[in-house]
């Protein structure tokens, strides 16, 4: 594969490493939004709120530790680069975290995290997310600490948050460089983006991710950035403050990394 890897280009060596018959995962090179949108098969939102909303109740009353996109884990997978990420810009708030959780489903990194959360003086977590994912959310979650709105402006007329997170949501963005100008616009401290897609390429590559059944059935647009393309873009509103590999590894040639950014 690695003969392989360094003599076809990168389309040929990804369709050999994925394999004709392979039926889930990233697929495909899309000249536009449109054009994989038409492609893909969509998802049912209320399904799969459904689904989240359930799974989401039994980490709440413990009759499971840990949920990620509506799957139950046995144990709690974290992810320590974002959590010393959020404790270190708790530690320059006099321990306050007000945390904008960009498309945080009905909480999964507050309830993956909640231990460690205990000990801080001030703690606010706010969700953007999806209509059916915020109706869920304030029936049956919302509490003086967590909190959900449909967009980040309404979310910033009640709170200041000196934190935003987007984890393993950008790439589903039609948008993601106008999305990070205009979060860069409101002016918040710190920004820590987990689970980002990089190609290896200069020139960002749209597919199709298509999720195996036993998580939900569905298929939509999804990014792999150039990772050379993106971090320019990055470094024009914020200081790096560390780089780390998520560990992932996709079915296309690509590396999986997340960011901790400070605003210039």
């Amino acid at each position: 594969m690695q003969f392989i890897k360094q003599v076809f280009p990168p389309f040929i060596y990804d369709f050999l490493r994925v394999g004709p018959f392979r039926r889930y995962g990233w697929f495909g090179n899309y000249k536009n939004w449109e054009q994989a949108l038409e492609e893909s098969d969509g998802y049912d939102s209320k399904v799969i709120a459904e689904k989240v909303k359930e799974a989401t109740l039994k980490v709440k009353t413990g009759e499971a530790v840990h949920e990620r996109d509506s799957v139950l884990f046995k144990r709690i997978v974290y992810d320590w680069p974002v959590l010393s990420g959020l404790l270190w810009v708790a530690s320059q708030n006099r321990g306050n975290l007000n945390v904008i959780d960009f498309g945080g489903s009905m909480g999964t990194t507050y309830w993956q995290n909640r231990r460690f959360f205990q000990a801080l003086p001030s703690l606010r977590w706010n969700i953007i997310e999806q209509e059916r994912f915020v109706e869920r959310g304030k029936e049956l979650f919302e509490d003086e600490r967590l909190k959900f709105y449909l967009d980040l402006e309404s979310c910033l007329k009640e709170s200041k948050p000196n934190v935003v997170v987007i984890s393993g949501v950008l790439q589903y963005i039609k948008e993601p460089y106008q999305l990070l100008s205009t979060i860069a616009g409101f002016k918040i401290d710190y920004l820590i983006i987990s689970i980002l897609p990089f190609t290896t390429g200069k020139q960002d590559r749209l597919t199709i991710q298509k999720v195996p059944p036993y998580i939900y059935k569905a298929s939509y647009p999804a990014w792999f950035f150039s990772e050379e393309k993106f971090l320019k873009f990055i470094k024009e509103h914020y200081e790096m403050v560390e780089e780390f590999d998520c560990g992932l590894k996709l079915n296309l040639r690509s590396s999986v990394k997340g960011l901790i950014l400070k605003l210039k």
